[in-house]
């Protein structure tokens, strides 16, 4: 597969100076890591943001800042609160040498027979996982496939997956990514109600009566 490739400047403008960089149409970043010196570095503010929508937290992009490419991961992108735009970007720089760690998201396939012969309920409780690997065996995504959730309460934990060699979990192995749990009934949260409803009511009217009284 080919490198996804950002262009990027070194940049001297810091602090507060950094809106002038955004309003010529340049987004602030910053690339780190333990074989680089960290630098502050700006990219085209619509190319960046255009690649980097795309991209899920373990996908890997090539950072090349005054013609000198760098493998990198996004650590973290800051936000517009009320446009929602990219504001800055962290990039971390890889070793191809060394292992790596990055959250990976989990992506539910097949369709679970419990859920159309009962009507269960599918309910997810994880929806990404902590790996590490070497760079290039970073997943973009964990493929979980529900088809074997055959009854309700059938589960699927970490330690049932199956990732490529030398691609390692860090969660723990009994937690429950998926299980299918089994649909409320209308009939039921209606009786709920009722109960909910004749057990207050009397004893509140009851209580009502008993203090008029005593103010009489």
């Amino acid at each position: 597969m080919e490198d996804i490739v950002l262009k990027a400047n070194r940049r001297v403008v810091i602090g507060k100076q950094v809106n002038t960089l955004r309003r010529s149409g340049q987004l602030p970043a910053v690339l780190y890591g333990r074989h680089v010196d960290s630098m502050t570095i700006a990219l085209d503010m619509k190319e960046a943001s255009r690649v980097l929508e795309k991209l899920s937290s373990s996908a890997l992009i090539v950072v090349e800042v005054d013609g000198q490419r760098h493998l990198a991961l996004v650590r973290e992108k800051q936000r517009n609160p009320i446009l929602g735009s990219l504001r800055h970007v962290d990039f971390q720089a890889l070793s191809l040498t060394e292992k790596v760690r990055a959250n990976v998201s989990i992506h539910l396939v097949g369709e679970s027979p419990a859920v159309e012969t009962y009507f269960g309920i599918l309910v997810t409780s994880m929806e990404q996982l902590e790996v590490e690997s070497l760079p290039r065996a970073l997943p973009e995504r964990i493929a979980v496939d529900v088809s074997g959730l055959v009854e309700i309460g059938d589960a699927i934990h970490v330690r049932d997956l199956l990732l490529a060699e030398g691609v390692e979990v860090l969660e723990d192995p009994d937690a429950v990514i998926v299980v299918v749990t089994a649909p409320i009934a209308e009939e039921v949260i209606e009786e709920e109600v009722a109960e909910a409803v004749t057990g207050v009511e009397p004893e509140v009217i009851e209580r009502g009566k008993r203090e008029e009284e005593e103010e009489e």
